[in-house]
């Protein structure tokens, strides 16, 4: 019996230091920040040189740019700091109460499509209940730059079912081309089956106005046994979203289990698996999953691309009108554990060439974005995480 006892501690212990491996549970990194020397490195297709713009960050998480070319950026633990072009920093105050623990905090933040005239600034994070379980949320507010403030925060959406705080928060944001706004929500991790349950938030895509109601066009709307939210679900946890500029298509990536982790185009109505279809394996076993079926099953919406070996996918973004000519229309797709930026291309829904960038170079990478003056922004996931320029050297 001693023996059984001390082999399912264990397992347990090793199951634990797997999920923190693969996914983006608190580190304090691998990369020394302050020793960073600017660089220029050689592409596939381009030459491209990579300064620092600020270090020292707590977990960032993700960043915004601004129409006077300063951003945004959120820290895990809840702050949210305005930097200017030249890297210096102040910290916008007024936001919502957030509970901060493992991968849950402060989370993703977004502009209003229409930001230059309402200056609405939307953010997801981790909020707690009375019982200290908590749900990804939703709130938008109007951004005073010159104080330094939120004002008139609004909580548009707080997903359905609070669960163990911790893990699988997705918390992603993107808008459509006609001012939907598409929300990330994780399965939660400990219950994956709630990602088929289409009465529940958790696995999901969400699409919603910006004052956070319900679209009539939505797939579900009208279901006694669906949540009306609900674009698309059977998604384990997605963070990394966008959403094509021409061709209003949805571009997701997606972490699985051991591997399996995956890219997705996300359509209205689709069931696209977790768990009952996966390519991930049980991080303990290395068998089957909980609940899994089968690679393929009809009724399923097929992955367009599986990584291998593991990405553990943070940060999506398009290469669309930017300074990098020859990457135009990659995707650019940013790994946590695997600590490196994959270029994609793409053609009709195939996957036809993966460049490695930066291959443990920066760290693991949380968010990846194209400002609109064509350079790309990264930010790393560390305690002493950073935020790093990238223009074409070409």
């Amino acid at each position: 019996m001693y023996k059984s006892i001390t082999y399912s501690i264990i397992m347990l212990a090793f199951g634990l230091f797997m999920l923190q491996a693969c996914e983006n549970i608190d580190s304090s990194g691998s990369i020394e920040n302050d020793s960073f020397s600017d660089f220029e490195t050689n592409t596939q297709y381009e030459r491209v040189q990579v300064s620092k713009v600020a270090g020292n960050l707590e977990n960032p998480w993700a960043l915004a740019f601004l129409p006077d070319g300063s951003m945004l950026v959120t820290l895990k633990p809840g702050k949210l700091l305005h930097f200017d072009s030249d890297g210096e920093s102040r910290e916008i105050t007024g936001l919502p109460e957030i509970h901060a623990f493992r991968q849950g905090g402060l989370m993703d933040v977004s502009l209003h499509p229409d930001f230059d005239n309402n200056r609405m600034v939307y953010l997801t994070y981790s909020k707690a209940n009375e019982e200290e379980l908590t749900a990804t949320a939703v709130a938008r507010a109007f951004l005073d730059a010159e104080n330094g403030e939120l004002t008139d925060v609004e909580e548009i959406f707080v997903q359905d079912r609070f669960s163990q705080p911790g893990r699988h928060y997705g918390s992603r944001l993107a808008w459509t081309r006609d001012g939907h706004l598409l929300v990330s929500i994780g399965d939660r991790g400990a219950q994956p089956p709630r990602a088929q349950d289409l009465n529940d938030h958790a696995g999901t895509v969400l699409r919603m106005y910006d004052d956070g109601s319900v679209p009539d066009s939505n797939p579900f709307v009208g279901r006694d046994d669906a949540r009306p939210e609900i674009l698309a679900y059977g998604l384990r946890n997605i963070q990394g979203m966008i959403v094509h500029p021409e061709t209003d298509e949805i571009w997701v990536t997606s972490h699985g289990p051991r591997g399996g982790d995956t890219l997705h185009r996300i359509e209205a109505g689709k069931n696209y698996g977790w768990p009952i279809v996966t390519q991930g394996l049980d991080y303990r076993t290395e068998g089957p999953y909980d609940g899994f079926q089968a690679r393929e099953m009809d009724g399923v919406e097929p992955h367009i691309h599986e990584f291998l070996p593991t990405l553990a996918p943070s940060g999506l973004a398009l290469v669309h009108n930017s300074g990098f000519g020859r990457w135009e229309g990659n995707l650019l797709a940013g790994g946590l554990r695997s600590e490196r930026i994959l270029r994609i291309l793409l053609n009709n829904d195939e996957v036809l060439h993966i460049e490695e960038l930066f291959t443990k170079d920066l760290g693991r990478i949380r968010d990846v974005r194209i400002c609109p003056m064509g350079d790309l922004y990264i930010l790393t996931d560390h305690s002493d995480g950073a935020l790093y320029r990238v223009v074409s050297a070409s």
